[in-house]
């Protein structure tokens, strides 16, 4: 379970990070995102980034071996990565209507999917 609460955590995580950091790049299309100074787009990710540290924090305390949890740290980074790339594929396709999948993309995936494999063979 701790396992499962981790993944959930690291995802709802990684649509906050993704929203901080790409977001503003499609924000900047309404009036009033568009005039905002560049601080003030920094500050307005960062409020929107403590949401993301209020969900990876717990995800890496409660998934981590050495506070109960199944994960190694090794195997939480590679998880949270492969999550990232996941919900910015997503976020991209969804957000950003003239950027397309290809092939390149889905084969530097496969390479992710395998570094995950790697890390977590014993």
């Amino acid at each position: 379970m701790r396992g499962l609460y981790t993944i959930l955590l690291l995802i709802l995580s990684n649509i906050f990070m993704t929203i901080a950091w790409y977001g503003h790049l499609k924000l900047k299309e309404y009036s009033w995102f568009a005039n905002m100074g560049l601080v003030k787009v920094i500050l307005f990710s960062w409020m929107i980034a403590l949401f993301e540290y209020s969900a990876q924090i717990p995800a890496n305390r409660i998934g981590f071996n050495g506070n109960g949890g199944p994960f190694s740290i090794w195997q939480l980074k590679v998880i949270q990565e492969v999550i990232t790339l996941l919900v910015f594929t997503g976020f991209t396709l969804l957000v950003f209507k003239g950027e397309t999948l290809r092939i390149n993309h889905l084969i530097g995936f496969v390479f992710l999917v395998l570094a995950v494999y790697f890390i977590f063979k014993k």
